[in-house]
């Protein structure tokens, strides 16, 4: 066991399109997306100790210890291996919740791979992918790191390479229950599936957008002043929307016209998530092999 105190990146992430192509009996849908990380994240401290509790801080209003997804990763990770090292995490959160942007699941993701290493439980990646699964359907993309094209309920994930752009992404102040969006009778559920090789080389659209702007028009209304500067959607199932831009100083100058009551920031698009980058820097520190 590792007992220092280590700092972890929780980054967010784009969907750079999502298709819903249809409805498994069970109720859950069959998806289309493109998963890329951005260098925008919250920060999760992680001591390792051998007391066998998790502690977590500060506490999330609204949210019960054993509801956070923190928590249940550590608590998992625990009860698949057998583990009895336990741990205290301190997160600093900057991503949004109810965002689209991945905040919960990433935060999931970071703790399983952080404590992976420092309780030196030897999972692999497919395992603890399979681990976060039962956590929510995108705690996979994130433990995995790269970016992703996932299909089925978002199971079946096969690393790419999209082109790493500069990201304005826009957060109206509004909060949406992914379920919500998923359950409405409007939503399109029959997007024709299409290989991978086509779907990169099409304009990218997300089947969730036309819900959400009817149902919230404060993302309405950003969405409409963004689409006035550059190609932008809503991401996941908002309430994020992105503006999409080759140059940062594009991103930049749109951002300085946003009023200051309006959240938002601009990003780079990575490939890799920088939660890869500091395993790497532990491990080399500590004269492991990757």
């Amino acid at each position: 066991m590792i007992s220092d105190t280590t700092h972890w990146p929780s980054p967010a992430k784009l969907n750079l399109f999502l298709y819903i192509t249809g409805r498994r009996p069970n109720g859950y849908h069959e998806l289309q997306t493109l998963f890329q990380f951005i260098d925008h994240n919250d920060q999760l401290a992680i001591t390792a100790n051998d007391s066998g509790d998790i502690t977590l801080t500060p506490n999330i209003p609204g949210v019960e210890l054993h509801d956070n997804l923190i928590w249940r990763a550590a608590n998992a990770l625990q009860q698949f291996t057998g583990c009895t090292f336990g741990a205290d995490i301190q997160l600093q959160k900057i991503l949004p919740m109810g965002g689209g942007i991945g905040g919960g699941s990433s935060n999931a993701a970071t703790v399983l791979v952080a404590l992976n290493y420092l309780w030196q439980t030897q999972c692999s990646d497919d395992q603890l992918a399979e681990i976060g699964l039962a956590l929510g359907a995108d705690v996979p993309v994130f433990v995995r790191g790269h970016a992703a094209f996932a299909e089925g309920v978002g199971e079946e994930i096969i690393a790419v390479e999209p082109e790493e752009k500069w990201y304005l992404v826009v957060r109206p102040n509004v909060s949406i229950a992914t379920a919500d969006i998923f359950s409405h009778p409007e939503l399109t559920r029959n997007t024709k599936k299409q290989p991978l090789s086509v779907l990169l080389n099409e304009n990218y659209g997300n089947d969730c957008e036309k819900i959400v702007r009817m149902l919230y028009p404060e993302v309405d209304k950003q969405l409409s002043w963004l689409l006035q500067y550059a190609p932008s959607r809503l991401t996941g199932t908002g309430s994020c929307v992105f503006a999409e831009f080759i140059h940062k100083n594009d991103a930049q100058q749109v951002l300085e016209q946003l009023p200051d009551t309006v959240s938002a920031f601009v990003a780079k698009g990575s490939n890799v998530s920088p939660l890869y980058q500091t395993l790497a820097n532990y491990r080399l520190a500590h004269n492991q092999f990757i």
